[in-house]
């Protein structure tokens, strides 16, 4: 894939069928605590609007999102944000999405002020925690058995990046 083929930009309220569709097919117990999202689940919500979303494009299709929000809304950590939220479609996988969606994620982070970005994953998720350590995070703390998923308990970590250049 050449970069110049991928288009990162953000969310519309148009989107929201596409992205909904990708978010079903890119559950896993791999990735996600909560149960797969049913047919026809929107994305959006009064929790969840389209300009916390990034979405990664070819050919105009949607082929991966990511969502950085604040963690938190308390003023003492307001410098921080938080990728809750992050997908590829199977046939884009490996080729380069993951990485410029979070680099993307940071950016936009940067630019809204944030000096720091943090982000959970189960510690199961060896591809996951590869493409964020090759993004510059690292980890900065472990819950161990945090979640039941599938019959297992499975560690929850917390990594973190500094967006300060």
């Amino acid at each position: 894939m050449r970069h110049e083929d991928l288009i990162i930009r953000p969310a519309r309220t148009e989107d929201e069928k596409e992205l909904s569709e990708l978010n079903r097919a890119a559950w896993s117990w791999q990735s996600d605590v909560a149960p797969q999202p049913a047919e026809g689940d929107g994305v959006f919500d009064e929790r969840h609007a389209p300009d916390q979303f990034l979405l990664a494009l070819l050919d105009d299709r949607i082929v991966g999102y990511i969502r950085v929000v604040p963690p938190t809304p308390l003023a003492s950590n307001r410098h921080v944000r938080q990728i809750q939220g992050l997908a590829v479609s199977s046939a884009a996988r490996g080729r380069g999405v993951g990485r410029a969606l979070v680099e993307a994620g940071c950016t936009a982070a940067r630019e809204q002020g944030a000096r720091r970005i943090t982000l959970r994953v189960l510690g199961h998720n060896a591809p996951a925690r590869r493409l964020y350590e090759a993004c510059g995070f690292v980890v900065e703390g472990s819950l161990t058995e945090e979640f039941l998923i599938d019959g297992r308990y499975v560690d929850d970590i917390w990594m973190a990046r500094s967006l300060v250049l």
